[in-house]
């Protein structure tokens, strides 16, 4: 006999970006699978994402357009579906607003399933965590008393020598998407990082001081 199991609960509300979540682990308490409608009255973005969960989303209304860390971007618009499998890296952006669209993760969504490069304690973060129990959904990062002297980056030797070789500015691939380039004061992180997110990637890299 069919039931009701649950209903919708609004899990992300940023002023131009809704997210209620139609199943899963909290709108149905079910960790099979998760199901939302998202929209996003404005333009806007989220952060870098690394899941670790396939997750299609189904665009219903305007258009989306997904960044990978590869460099590539893809656009999606009404009508279509996206795949995004476990491990990939990504950020969905909404250049135009008025985007509407439904996520089904695989398993279901959960905070610790879903990477998200931003710093703890952001309001999204924060209440995904309430909602979930307590489950990080951030990446942490480096707090500091006083700003460091030093800070390190990690770069794609190929990318580093073409920059030398041209005599031009180094930037990395993602610094047109984030406005800034990623750096820490804590070199040992890099690896961490690295092995998180950059494993897919081919080559050598190298450390800039």
């Amino acid at each position: 006999m069919p039931r009701i199991v649950g209903s919708s609960v609004r899990v992300v509300d940023t002023g131009k970006m809704t997210i209620d979540e139609l199943a899963g682990n909290v709108a149905t308490k079910d960790d099979r699978i998760s199901i939302a409608l998202s929209k996003a009255n404005s333009p806007t973005s989220e952060p870098w994402l690394t899941l670790h969960y396939d997750e299609w989303m189904c665009v219903l209304k305007g258009r989306m357009v997904l960044l990978h860390s590869d460099g590539q971007k893809l656009e999606v618009v009404a009508g279509q579906t996206v795949l995004v499998e476990s491990g990939e890296r990504f950020r969905p952006t909404f250049p135009d607003g008025d985007c509407e669209y439904v996520p089904v993760c695989i398993p279901a969504f959960r905070p610790d399933r879903c990477i998200r490069e931003e710093e703890n304690g952001s309001d999204v973060s924060t209440k995904l965590q309430e909602l979930h129990g307590g489950r990080s959904s951030a990446v942490p990062m480096e707090v500091e008393e006083t700003k460091p002297e030093v800070l390190y980056h990690m770069c794609q030797r190929q990318l580093w020598e073409a920059a030398k070789a041209s005599g031009e500015a180094y930037f990395p691939p993602t610094f047109e998407a984030d406005g800034f380039t990623h750096g820490t004061a804590v070199p040992s992180r890099l690896i961490a990082t690295a092995n998180h997110f950059y494993q897919d990637v081919v080559g050598d890299w190298v450390c800039l001081q």
